[in-house]
């Protein structure tokens, strides 16, 4: 009998090593022979911890587990007659609508098993890489219109071209796991349930760009996360996958939310204090100790192997406008299925939060929703028309970041999630630059005085906020002043009593 388990962060805290316990306990009791395999997670984290029974016809979802459920588990009708049976995982609609490019395989192998990862199409990528020209490598990640996934949104093939072609006698490339938004989670469960897509990615933008070093930036939070990835790099080195020229190394951060800025984190990459460097020169040109550096977010990275294996067209083929491919978008807050949803650029908003995510979990009314982390624009139901893309929400001055969507109900007081987004810049500012030093703490004093009835604080913190946008070396002051003044701008009537309480 082979039982599939997550090992995921998530699953784990929900009870998914004591159910692994359970099955083992379990079934040496009643004699059973069953291979245990632990995985990544299938992002339905409402179901976790989720168990997975093989058989003929595909596996077959159970859960959310508790040891309570392991005996039923362990019976040879389990799958049909389990009170928590689901039926085929793979027929579930959360998962069954979704197009699973860069998550292909989370979920389904162990992470560390190099053959389940070969079996599920792994290392093709890297195997056209290295039977390609050096020059049409670079072509095929500029035509397959990947963008970075880490937020910006930046064309990967320039970038990589940029490095390619500047003069040096070392390059490197830096992958960025500082994943530090609210609402996202995806680089880590990518890490935790498919590390070699990461690898294979790295190898293939090291070959790419005459590379010989590699460093992912990992943040301290991620106990698993590195874990995991340290062993895969181990199993991959070991097994030639690297090649001769091009090795990895897991570097761990201290937890600074704008290590997340790519300059920032190439400073704490050198050892440095993890502030902001003026541009230019750009990383491309002067990255990690000064040499020409691709800094990619997980997402990228691992997504490189697909479009590999599969031709940049096919990649291209998905999205809309200048957002090709898929984003395996995050989804937090109050909402009824919150988990990991990879699908094409162009779904509308108001179709991933009341569709694929069932509304609320509390049953009330969407007001807002938080699209790209702490830092970004709060979209309303009136807005839910938005294509997801990236020019399509800056168009409606928003940003959709790392792809991070927190929901929230009628409750949500808005001043003060309006104030939180202030507070969270002054804490985590690197102090580097003036308006985002100053402003921040500022706008926090200045949204306290709308709070108290100040009736000319409104048109103060206006001005702040533009020269914050204006003024910022980096996206934690340029992009602070988003939320706040969407907040401002959709929900005026939540500011009005203020204004009325001052007069």
């Amino acid at each position: 009998m082979k039982i599939y388990l997550s090992q995921d962060a998530a699953a784990r805290a929900l009870g998914a090593d004591r159910v692994a316990a359970a099955i083992i306990a379990q079934a040496a009791l009643q004699d059973i022979q069953i291979e245990l395999v632990r995985t990544g997670t299938r992002g339905m984290i409402w179901l976790e911890p989720l168990a997975e029974i093989e058989t003929p016809e595909g596996r077959v979802a159970i859960g959310p587990m508790t040891p309570e459920d392991v005996p039923a588990l362990l019976q040879a009708d389990a799958a049909s007659a389990h009170p928590k049976a689901l039926g085929l995982t793979e027929e579930i609609p959360f998962l069954k609508s979704q197009t699973r490019l860069t998550f292909a395989r989370v979920g389904v192998v162990d992470p560390l098993s190099l053959a389940d990862y070969k079996a599920n199409g792994g290392l093709k990528g890297l195997e056209r890489a290295r039977g390609m020209a050096a020059e049409a490598r670079l072509e095929e990640v500029l035509a397959s219109g990947l963008r970075g996934r880490g937020g910006a949104g930046f064309p990967a093939g320039i970038k990589w071209k940029t490095v390619a072609n500047a003069p040096a006698d070392r390059r490197y490339i830096v992958c960025n796991a500082d994943e530090g938004d609210s609402g996202t989670f995806a680089d880590r469960m990518l890490i935790e349930g498919d590390p070699f897509t990461l690898i294979e990615g790295m190898a293939i933008a090291g070959l790419s760009v005459k590379a010989s070093m590699g460093y992912v930036y990992l943040r301290s939070e991620y106990p698993d996360a590195i874990d995991i990835l340290e062993r895969a790099v181990q199993i991959a080195r070991a097994e030639g996958i690297l090649g001769k020229d091009f090795n990895i190394e897991v570097r761990t951060g201290a937890g600074a939310y704008v290590c997340g800025e790519e300059t920032s984190l190439l400073n704490s990459l050198e050892g440095k204090r993890g502030v902001v460097r003026a541009k230019p020169p750009l990383p491309a040109i002067e990255g990690f100790m000064g040499r020409p550096t691709v800094v990619n977010n997980v997402l990228t990275l691992a997504t490189i192997p697909w479009i590999f294996a599969n031709g940049a067209q096919a990649y291209a083929d998905f999205g809309i406008g200048r957002s090709r491919g898929t984003m395996p978008l995050q989804l937090a807050g109050n909402i009824k299925f919150g988990g990991l949803y990879e699908t094409a650029f162009g779904t509308s908003l108001g179709e991933i939060v009341e569709t694929i995510g069932g509304g609320t979990a509390t049953g009330r009314p969407v007001k807002a929703v938080q699209v790209g982390g702490p830092l970004g624009a709060y979209f309303t139901p009136a807005q839910y028309d938005t294509p997801f893309g990236y020019e399509e929400f800056a168009g409606k001055d928003g940003l959709i970041g790392h792809a991070g969507i927190v929901v929230f109900d009628e409750s949500a007081d808005m001043p003060q999630l309006a104030r939180f987004a202030m507070e969270f810049c002054a804490v985590e500012s690197c102090g580097k630059c003036t308006p985002c030093r100053i402003g921040a703490v500022r706008g926090v004093e200045t949204i306290d005085r709308m709070i108290a009835g100040d009736a000319q604080a409104e048109e103060l913190l206006r001005d702040l906020c533009n020269t914050m946008k204006l003024g910022s070396l980096c996206a934690l002051g340029g992009f602070t002043p988003y939320p706040v003044l969407s907040a401002l701008n959709h929900f005026p009537q939540e500011f009005a009593p203020l204004k009325e309480a001052a007069e």
